[in-house]
């Protein structure tokens, strides 16, 4: 019987044990941490876009050449290298062949001519960028406001700055947690879960799109004990 008894005090315990334990597991505190970093963009992509009319296509080509020749000469003779520029296929569009079109127009061809340059010199491709006047002096017609041909600015080295940026994020979590594991009188444990969210990268704001913020927010759980 004495043996029975120990028995039982000791199964008794034991589950006791066990359920103080997972109530105390039960005891959690879930908090977020957001880092966000601005970073200068490191890409960029500028179409040079000019257009043509006129009713004679062979005309109109030689002004395209011309116009490419001088788009040229302006980019390579201010630091921008071959490899960083790329000519497109001139996109032409016959109205008269539009059979809902106005037949009566004065020019049959409108030809749109986009030159690219894919450079990782942002400072020097936006210094360009201002500087478009000065083919507008030899007679090239820049297009501007062009929706479809936006210039547009990257940041391609994530990779360098996450470490950082998500132990920033997990300082901040914890930050938080220690704040409401104080608050409520308790001290904080391990991590029960974690999880960290999707980096973003989006411009600072419109008028800085040269400049980019780079945002992540980890979630992490932990537990509480007395």
């Amino acid at each position: 019987m004495a043996l029975l008894a120990i028995g039982i005090f000791g199964a008794g315990w034991m589950m006791k044990a066990g359920i103080d334990n997972f109530s105390s597991r039960d005891r959690v505190v879930t908090t977020r941490g957001l880092c966000e970093k601005e970073v200068p963009a490191n890409k960029v992509t500028w179409p040079i876009v000019t257009k043509e009319l006129g009713n004679d296509l062979p005309a109109i080509y030689q002004k395209i050449e011309s116009s490419n020749a001088a788009i040229l000469a302006f980019l390579k003779n201010n630091g921008i290298a071959e490899s960083e520029i790329s000519v497109n296929p001139p996109q032409v569009f016959d109205q008269a062949a539009e059979r809902y079109g106005n037949q009566n127009v004065t020019y049959r061809y409108s030809v749109t001519n986009v030159v690219v340059v894919t450079s990782e010199k942002v400072e020097k491709v936006r210094e360009l960028i201002k500087r478009q006047t000065d083919l507008m002096k030899q007679g090239v017609a820049i297009v501007a406001g062009d929706y479809n041909y936006t210039t547009r600015y990257d940041y391609t080295d994530l990779n360098a700055i996450k470490p950082e940026m998500v132990a920033e994020a997990t300082a901040n979590a914890r930050e938080a947690a220690d704040k409401f594991a104080s608050d409520s009188h308790s001290d904080l444990g391990k991590i029960k879960t974690a999880s960290q969210g999707q980096f973003s990268i989006e411009d600072r704001d419109q008028y800085t799109p040269y400049i980019k913020t780079v945002r992540v927010v980890t979630s992490i759980t932990y537990y509480l004990k007395d």
